[in-house]
């Protein structure tokens, strides 16, 4: 069921999910305004809370009426949590602003994309696409291709994970709009996918790697099989840079567009490996 859950969920993401409507993200807004204090206690015991709502709901929908009303749950969770909603927006509005020389439109909607991370101050206009290029990558991953990994692990009980990973993404994105940077290294949110990401990160890592100059990216692939404390943003975003250095851009709407390209063409191999492994696990 998880393959055609997936598939479901893709393609209705596609088609349908242009805003924050179907966005966890968005949902949990009113739970995190009512955060006062923060703590990685605090952090843990909300991420298990509503895993373990998640789990509950599932196993209540389990056997009931040929296991459609769980199929529909997996299929509603999935749009919560897969997708990246408003940030495609933000996308689309950047592309806008730069076509027609918005410069002032154009930096917001960047700072918008670049919200986790941020622009180094005083760089030129290169290492400025380049961050941008590397923002759009780490969104695809933190939306797509990291939801992806945790729905696939989590087997029968797939929404669990995928939930609890859905809500710490969407608490770091919060704390990071809307708190201090002392709030958000009180909450634990950065160490925690830190950890989260680590294999994910090297799996899609190694597509990008073999996408792009493999005599170049895997060795640093190799040696990020034993690096515990590079971020994860900058070994996902170092071997993705290998295959966009085929075609290098500098222009303010290409530029971003390659990395939005590259990311797709990622996910597209993800999801058809999925579709492989499902088949020879089938035919076992």
């Amino acid at each position: 069921m998880t393959l055609f859950t997936l598939l479901l969920v893709l393609i209705a993401e596609r088609l349908f999910k242009l805003g924050e409507h179907w966005q966890l993200d968005h949902r949990l807004e009113v739970l995190f305004r009512r955060m006062k204090h923060f703590s990685m206690a605090r952090t843990l015991l909300m991420t298990f809370m509503i895993m373990a709502l998640t789990f509950l709901l599932l196993r209540a929908l389990y056997g009931l009426f040929f296991n459609v009303p769980l199929l529909v749950a997996w299929i509603l969770l999935g749009l919560l949590c897969i997708g990246a909603g408003r940030v495609r927006l933000h996308y689309h509005a950047y592309l806008k602003a730069a076509a027609r020389n918005d410069s002032h439109a154009r930096d917001s909607m960047a700072s918008e994309l670049t919200l986790i991370h941020g622009v180094p101050p005083g760089c030129d206009e290169r290492e400025y696409l380049r961050e941008l290029q590397n923002a759009l990558l780490w969104i695809n991953f933190r939306y797509y291709l990291a939801p992806l990994f945790w729905f696939i692990v989590g087997g029968v009980w797939g929404p669990v994970p995928l939930v609890g990973y859905a809500f710490l993404r969407g608490w770091q994105s919060w704390l990071a709009r809307y708190q201090t940077p002392h709030h958000r290294l009180q909450s634990g949110i950065d160490f925690l996918l830190h950890m989260l990401d680590w294999v994910p990160t090297r799996l899609v890592g190694v597509i990008y790697a073999l996408l792009g100059h493999g005599e170049k990216a895997l060795p640093a692939w190799f040696a990020s099989l034993g690096d515990l404390h590079t971020s994860q943003y900058q070994v996902l975003t170092r071997l993705a840079q290998f295959s966009l250095a085929r075609e290098p851009h500098v222009a303010r709407v290409e530029t971003p567009k390659a990395a939005v390209s590259m990311a797709k063409k990622t996910s597209f191999v993800l999801v058809v490996i999925v579709a492989l492994l499902t088949i020879y696990g089938t035919l076992l």
